[in-house]
C-alpha cells in the first residue's frame, strides 16, 4: 500500500518536471521567434532607407550637378551670360543705332561714322582720318572727344559688352614706336577704351581692345578712297560675350614700303 503510494508520487514529480521543461523550451522559442522579427524589421528599414537615400542623392544631384544646355539657351548680352537676348535689350540697342544715326545726320558726319551689324552685333565705326588721330599717331585729337562723348553717353544706357577694334589700311610703318601696323591699330583701340573708361566713366569690365592692322578691310586697298575708310575704330556693341571676327579680308594689296604708311 505504502509502495503503491510512493510510486505515484514518484510518477507525479516526474510529470511536474517534464511540465516545466516543456514551459521553459516554449518562453526560449518565442524569444528566439521575436529575436529573428526584430532583425527582420531592422534589416526591412535599412534597405528602405537605403533606397530612400539613393532617391534623395540623385534627386539632388540632378538638380545641383552640370546641366547640358537647352535649345532655349543661348549667347547672353554679358560677358558669361547663358540666355537669349531679351526683347527688352534689343530694343535698347536699336535705339542707340536710332539716336546715334540722329546726330550723324544732325551734324552731317555721314562719312566719317557709320553703323553695321554684324551677327546680331552693332558696329560704330569712326574714321580715323582728320577726326580721331593724326598721321601715324595713336593719340586722340580734340575734334574725336564731342564725338566720343556722344557715343559714350548712348553706351552708358545698354549693358551690353564693347569691343574697340583699331584698323589700319595696307600701307605699311615702320617707326621706333609702331614697328608695324598692328602695334598701331592696337594702341589707337588702347586709346579708345581708356577714354571711355577714365574719362566718360564706362564699366572698364564692359571693354576690351583689339588690334587687326590691316587684316580686315571694308573696301579694297587699290584705292585712296578705300584706304581712308580702312582707317578706322570700331565700337562694337556685342550681343553675345565674345568678340566677334567674322568679318573677312577682301581686296588687300602689299604697296612699297613707306615709313609714312599705315595711318
Amino acid at each position: 500500500m505504502s509502495g503503491g503510494v510512493a510510486h505515484e508520487e514518484a510518477g507525479g514529480g516526474g510529470g511536474h518536471a517534464a511540465g516545466s521543461m516543456e514551459r521553459w523550451l516554449l518562453t526560449y522559442a518565442d524569444m528566439i521567434t521575436l529575436l529573428m522579427a526584430f532583425f527582420i524589421m531592422m534589416y526591412s528599414m535599412s534597405v528602405l532607407n537605403q533606397e530612400k537615400f539613393k532617391q534623395a542623392a540623385e534627386s539632388l544631384r540632378t538638380e545641383f550637378g552640370p546641366k547640358k544646355p537647352t535649345a532655349a539657351q543661348g549667347a547672353g548680352l554679358l560677358p558669361g551670360a547663358g540666355n537669349e537676348e531679351s526683347p527688352q535689350l534689343e530694343q535698347d540697342v536699336q535705339s542707340v543705332e536710332d539716336r546715334l544715326q540722329d546726330y550723324v545726320k544732325k551734324n552731317n558726319l555721314e562719312e566719317l561714322i557709320r553703323t553695321s551689324h554684324r551677327d546680331r552685333s552693332l558696329v560704330i565705326s569712326v574714321a580715323s582720318d582728320n577726326l580721331l588721330f593724326a598721321r601715324g599717331e595713336a593719340e586722340l585729337r580734340p575734334p574725336a572727344l564731342a564725338i566720343l562723348d556722344k557715343v559714350a553717353g548712348l553706351l552708358q544706357r545698354i549693358p551690353n559688352a564693347i569691343t574697340v577694334e583699331g584698323h589700319t589700311c595696307d600701307l605699311p610703318i615702320s617707326t621706333q614706336r609702331f614697328p608695324s601696323n598692328w602695334e598701331l591699330s592696337a594702341a589707337r583701340a588702347c586709346s579708345v577704351v581708356r577714354y571711355l573708361a577714365e574719362e566718360k566713366g564706362l564699366d572698364p569690365n564692359r571693354l576690351a581692345a583689339t588690334g587687326y592692322g590691316a587684316s580686315r578691310p571694308v573696301a579694297p586697298n587699290d584705292s585712296e578712297d578705300g584706304r581712308v575708310r580702312n582707317r578706322r575704330v570700331d565700337l562694337v556693341i556685342l550681343s553675345h560675350g565674345a568678340p566677334d571676327s567674322s568679318v573677312s579680308p577682301e581686296g588687300e594689296q602689299a604697296l612699297p614700303a613707306s615709313d609714312e604708311g599705315g595711318r
